[in-house]
Order: C-alpha cells, then structure tokens, then sequence
C-alpha cells in the first residue's frame, strides 16, 4: 500500500506537455555542437512522477530542490524537538508528582502592596519524592479572586534542572488565592509531542459526492493509505494538499460536502495513557498555600496611566481581569460596550474575521449587540457558512469566514467554501480602513505540527504582500483560547495550543501584526472552555475595538 505524498506541482496535462517539450528539445539540441554545454549549466529541479496502467494516484517524490518553505519548516521543526525532548519512563512513579513537588515564597513579606511581584521557587518531585533532574513540565500559574471577579495569569520559567521560577504581579487590592497546576509532566508532555507527530490518522474525513440523483461518500484525508484512484485537491504555490478516494464513474468536482469524526487510533502506549487520567491532569502544586491580603500602601507612588492608543502596547502586554472586565497594566483600555460607541468606531470601515469557531463568536456578538447591523443572507449552509453583516448608513461591513482543510467536527460543511487564509488575503485590497483578524489553531491540534507551521508561513507570506501593495491595513492576530483539559487531551490538550500560540508569535515577529493575547485572557478568566462565554468574548472584542480607533 503507498500513500500519495503531500506534493504535487503538476497535473497531467502540464506533464504530458513537458515530455514534449523535453522530447523536442532533445531532437533540436543532438545537432548542436553545444549541446553538452546546454546540460551542465540548466539548473531546473528535477521532479520523478509514477504513472501505472491501474490508475492509481500521481504520486511525486519530493523535489530535489526543497523550497524555502520546506527549509523553514525543517529548521523550525528541529528547534522544537530540542525544546521538547524525548522522556522516556518506566514507571508513573518517577514522573513529576504535584503533591510531592515543593513549592516555597522567595523572600515573604508580611505586607504585600498592590503591584508588588511575588516570585515562588518550585522544586519538582516525582512521586517516590526524588528531586527531578531536567524540566519542561507543562505547568499554569494564576491568581484569582472570585468576590471581584478577579484574575490573572502568571509567568513560569523553566531552568531546565528541575526547577521554576514561578512570578505574579499583584495587580488588584484584597484577599488573593494562587493557584499552580500540572497540567502535564515532562514525561506526559513528551508523549504528547510524539504522538502528534507520528501520523494524520487520528481523524477521518468522509466526503460527500453529488452527481445526478446519487450521492457518493469517500475517505478524504492529508494522506490515505491506499492504492485507489484519488481526487486531488492542490495547492502548487503554497504546497498544500488534501486528497479524497475517487468515486467510480464520478468527477473530482463533484466534491460538495465534508464531515469528519475521531478514529480508534492512539499513538500512546498503556503506561503514557495512564498521565492522562481525569485526576492526572491540571493537579494543584500550591494546594498547602493560603491566600494572600493585598493592601493598597499609602508609601506607593501613584504613577497615572495613559490611555491606551493603537500601536501603544506590544504583543506581551501584561493584562488582568477585574470586575470581569480586562485590563491592561501599562494603559487604561477604552470600552466599547454600548452600540453608539461601537457603531462610531466601525463607521466606514471593512472588517475581514478569519478563522475557526473561536472568531465565529465575534461575528455573532456583532450581529446581537449592534442592532443596525443586517445580516445579508448567502445561501450557505450550517455554522461554517460564510457570514456576512453590513450597515448601509455608515458604511460598516463586517465578513466572517473560515479557514480552509483541517475543519473537525462531526456537522457537515460545504467543500466549495473551501479556500486557505493567504488566498483570501491575496483577494483583499486593504486601505487604512481596512481590517484583518484572523486565528489559526484548535482545528489543527489533531495534526502533525508540519500542517500549521505551513499554514502559518503561508498566511505571513500572504500578509507580507498585503502590507507592500497596502502598508496602512490593519492585521490582528487573534490567539487561541484555553479549552477544556480532560476532553481528549492526546488530540486536543492546551499543550498543542501552546506551541502552536509559540509559533505564530515566532513566525509573526517580523510584521507590523497587532496580536489580541486570548491565551493568556482566558486563562486569567479561568474558563477552560474553546468557546467562553459572552463576556470573554466581549473583553476581546474590545480589545480589538482599542486596536483600531
């Protein structure tokens, strides 16, 4: 059995028109004298094709050549392998132990002071209560305080020998619960890493093929093992790929409808499953603690801050919830939540959002919460459907769209609306009116990690155009939510969305994109749900409301 590979550059039609081309050159170049000279100095790649009398699929062997693409994934790929090494385990008793882990205050002061830091020293333990020797726990760190509505996330620094310095800014006045969980240990986390990456095979796709009076459903895929005929659905430029076995008698474009569901396939073995037992994951390291009163101290200076204005804040900006509202430590955020002040910071502008069904909830909190708006009906179907809302009288024009393949989920969904992020960035125009949100990230979990960094680089390469033809549109990087840490967490744990939060910033760096850290939002409003509710939603939209007006 042979699975076609993820590339293929060239149809049959160009194919066949090479071999002619080739054909004919030959035939002009044997009477030349220079002939030889001809050979040693072309440079064109060299691509192999396999094309057998039992139609099975144009399968390409890699390129001679790899692109710049396929060089950037491969370096980026081997930084994280350094960053996650393989921890091997014999026994869950020599894996890190929340309970036996040892957590202490560095330098405790009776009296702790609104913005004081407050660093605690984790030495972590396995559960024989021997000090580990190495790092990379997957660990989170956040202060609350439920009677305001209080909440922040804290920073975590791993010195790779066992321990971490764990660090958190008191923002807010009053009684302050700290909180660190093990998500996953080392050993867990590299399981993980391992077993993500070994194959597209967790989840299947079914296609839906319409012709006549029948409909036909086919396996679909990055890549099936078979030997079948497949439809083809490429990508040349930017490399991407998506396959489905080809129905008898029926054309490739007869692809109308997609689904997917989880398939019985675990790359962890019994003894690595056992870390990911409901009361395995998201242990408390800091149980032994007690609150902590905050004071408002009459000696502390009072520096007042500026109100935020766009490109005022980096993509680290510290933030905190209080009062269920978010906030910014280095400005005062302006909020727009009443329709009027929306309604007068989106007068005239043309707002794409881009992503998965994380930004979905931003089209839908527009369409409530801004009653001038109108949807404009177009004749989709299902949730995935293009969504688009408009007012006439000024001007506003806010269109919601997915990204194209990986799309999870057991609803169907039509394949003709498939089209990849840096496509329908190329088709915008942009001007100083014009906006860009877009998120990449939970559909992808379920995948090797070489899929995103792909996308990724596609989108920035896509971006890198927009801001050349158009440098004054606006681009905003949504990250991904915090989700739900004992659904599935081989396919779908907070770790994947982790690195892959690392990457986009990584590979994002060097543009002019404004980035809306949902990450560390939802953990400090400790929701631990992909969709949070409203007034997440709500705090990020303003956020995105502060970065344009």
């Amino acid at each position: 059995m042979r699975s076609c590979g993820r590339i293929l550059n060239l149809t049959l039609w160009k194919l066949l028109f090479i071999v002619m081309f080739v054909f004919t050159a030959l035939i002009i170049l044997k009477t030349s004298k220079n002939f030889s000279k001809f050979w040693s100095t072309s440079n064109h790649p060299i691509v192999e094709y396999y094309l057998n009398a039992s139609r099975k699929p144009l399968c390409p062997k890699p390129s001679i050549s790899p692109t710049i693409t396929d060089m950037k994934i491969k370096k980026i790929k081997k930084k994280l392998d350094q960053l996650i090494p393989h921890r091997p385990f014999s026994h869950i008793n020599t894996t890190t132990s929340a309970v036996h882990s040892v957590a202490k205050i560095i330098s405790p002061k009776t009296t702790y002071c609104r913005g004081d830091q407050l660093d605690i020293l984790l030495e972590v333990r396995d559960y024989l209560g021997q000090r580990k020797e190495y790092g990379g726990d997957f660990l989170r760190a956040r202060i609350s305080s439920p009677d305001l509505k209080a909440g922040a996330s804290g920073t975590v620094i791993d010195f790779n020998n066992g321990t971490y310095l764990v660090s958190f800014t008191l923002f807010w006045v009053g009684r302050i619960s700290l909180s660190l969980l093990l998500i996953h240990p080392s050993e867990g986390v590299s399981a993980l890493w391992r077993a993500r990456n070994r194959g597209y095979d967790k989840v299947t796709f079914t296609g839906q093929f319409a012709s006549d009076a029948f409909e036909v459903f086919t396996e679909c895929g990055f890549a099936l093992n078979t030997s079948a005929e497949l439809c083809q659905y490429l990508d040349p430029r930017d490399q991407e790929a998506f396959y489905c076995v080809k129905p008898p008698q029926v054309s490739c474009d007869a692809l109308t409808q997609l689904k997917s569901k989880n398939k019985e396939v675990s790359y962890l073995s019994n003894l690595e499953k056992s870390l990911f037992n409901s009361f395995s994951i998201g242990m408390e390291v800091l149980d032994s603690f007690d609150p902590i009163n905050v004071s408002e101290c009459m000696e502390q200076t009072k520096s007042l801050k500026e109100n935020c204005k766009p490109g005022m804040w980096s993509p680290d900006s510290i933030g905190y919830v209080w009062n269920n509202t978010w906030n910014l430590a280095s400005c005062n955020l302006s909020h727009f939540h009443i329709e009027t002040q929306m309604n007068v910071c989106l007068k005239g502008k043309l707002i794409y959002i881009l992503g998965d069904s994380t930004t979905r909830q931003w089209m839908e909190y527009f369409i409530k919460n801004i009653k001038t708006l109108k949807s404009v009906d177009l004749h989709g179907f299902g949730k995935l459907r293009r969504q688009l809302a408009v007012d006439l009288e000024r001007n506003i024009f806010i269109q919601w769209q997915r990204h194209g393949y990986p799309l999870v989920g057991s609803n169907s969904y039509s394949a003709k609306e498939n089209e990849y992020l840096a496509h329908v960035i190329d088709r915008i125009a942009g001007d100083k009116n014009t906006i860009i949100v877009f998120s990449l990230g939970q559909h992808f979990r379920f995948f090797p990690i070489e899929i995103f960094i792909r996308r990724a680089i596609n989108v920035h390469n896509a971006i890198e155009r927009l801001f050349q033809r158009s440098p004054e549109t606006r681009v905003i990087l949504k990250s991904e939510n915090i989700r739900e840490m004992n659904n599935d967490p081989e396919r779908l744990s907070d770790f994947h969305g982790y690195i892959q939060s690392l990457l986009l910033k990584y590979i994002f760096q060097d543009l002019h994109v404004d980035v809306i850290d949902a990450w560390n939002m939802t953990i400090a409003y400790g929701t631990n749900d992909v969709h949070p509710p409203e007034y997440v939603v709500e705090n990020q939209i303003n956020m995105f409301l502060n970065h344009i007006c």
